[in-house]
């Protein structure tokens, strides 16, 4: 039978979006299927996405090899996506790790110094004399050192890097959808999409719905992910504050306990025309099994404890933000048991999967798309695009 095309991609978030970027360039009959972001958010009942926000750090430097050439391989193609869309998001504020004194091979930062050797990055050492003459906004541990990515490095805005890969898709020729999919079936020859009560048919389909992958009928196969909440803290900055914060990275400070390790964003400005610095850590423990119960954890505030720690945790580490108003917002991370992204077909050879930020994809997402759209394409990934890393796993 006649399709309605030849793919179709369920999801408009990051990784989705840039998928049909990617493969606009490779084939037509592309479709893009997703609702956008909702006008009220404690009011929705539908689905949400995490790239509902204006910052999330981007880096190379990382502990891991697949990691960090995700994220380079993203990098190199930032500024043409901001030139041929009309729209930045991309600022270079640089990215800052500060913790215990590295040693080659050993911890997080000993291996993410081998990485950066391995890929020639552009890292300062900054002992902790010259971490503080140099951040003065900072309240560090006196033995910590720095470790400063400051080209190439700093954070994007996801909700314009999203539109701006759309915009992209839909100039070439794909067909953007505002619905929501509720299932996606293998029918023998071709693929069926239901959303919003209206049925479309494609030769293959790409879910790539983040952690609303594991819901509603959207897969063949129950994939094996955990979706787990996280928390961030929003400071309001005054004028004051903002020239004594205005020069800093994006900036990891590790710590001896896990729940000292937070990320913090440096002053961004808001859509209800305020500034805020952004802190968030991966304390949580909690994880969703329903649609239910990841939808009420989207229309909260997050965890309210979190939100006092990480408070609490910016004062130690940034006095200067005492007196500021605090808010809380709540977010989802996507964990697969590989630790690395999903990508690869399902049982259905019509049908595949590409999720699983395991909270550090957004600065890759570009990539990721592109490898969603080889696997449309080309049906597989070979060794230099992570094959056998990226391999879904199912239950």
């Amino acid at each position: 039978m006649a399709v309605d095309f030849k793919v179709i991609i369920v999801g408009r978030g990051m990784m989705g979006a840039a998928a049909a970027r990617h493969l606009s360039g490779m084939i037509d009959g592309v479709a893009l299927i997703g609702p956008g972001e909702p006008a009220e958010r404690k009011s929705h009942h539908g689905v949400f996405a995490s790239h509902y926000d204006e910052a999330r750090i981007t880096r190379s430097f990382d502990d891991n090899m697949v990691w960090a050439m995700l994220a380079a391989r993203s990098l190199d193609r930032y500024r043409e996506i901001e030139a041929k869309s009309g729209i930045s998001f991309f600022s270079e504020a640089g990215c800052l790790f500060a913790g215990p004194p590295a040693r080659p091979g050993r911890g997080y930062l000993g291996r993410a110094l081998q990485v950066a050797e391995a890929l020639d990055l552009d890292v300062e050492t900054l002992l902790p004399a010259a971490l503080r003459d140099r951040f003065p906004q900072f309240a560090l541990d006196p033995s910590f050192n720095g470790y400063l990515e400051a080209r190439r490095a700093g954070h994007i805005n996801p909700r314009a890097l999203v539109l701006a890969q759309t915009r992209l898709a839909e100039q070439a020729g794909v067909t953007v959808i505002d619905a929501t999919v509720a299932a996606v079936r293998d029918e023998g020859t071709f693929v069926e999409v239901h959303a919003n009560g209206k049925r479309y048919t494609a030769e293959r389909v790409l879910v790539a719905a983040g952690g609303f992958s594991k819901f509603n009928d959207l897969l063949p196969d129950a994939i094996d992910v955990r979706v787990a909440a996280r928390t961030v803290a929003f400071f309001e900055l005054s004028e004051r504050q903002m020239t004594i914060f205005s020069e800093m990275p994006s900036t990891i400070v590790f710590g001896d306990r896990d729940e000292d390790h937070v990320y913090i964003l440096p002053p961004v400005g808001y859509p209800d025309g305020k500034t805020y610095l952004k802190i968030g850590g991966d304390l949580e423990t909690r994880s969703f099994d329903t649609l239910e119960d990841i939808g009420a954890w989207f229309r909260s505030d997050g965890d309210l404890l979190e939100r006092d720690h990480l408070v609490s945790t910016a004062l130690r580490l940034m006095p200067a933000l005492a007196g500021c108003p605090t808010t809380s917002a709540p977010c989802v991370a996507t964990f697969t048991t590989s630790a690395y992204p999903y990508v690869g077909y399902t049982g259905s050879p019509r049908i595949a999967v590409l999720t699983g930020g395991n909270f550090v994809a957004a600065k890759s997402s570009d990539e990721l798309g592109r490898l969603g759209a080889v696997i449309m394409t080309q049906g597989w990934l070979g060794a230099e695009d992570f094959g056998r890393e990226l391999t879904p796993v199912f239950r």
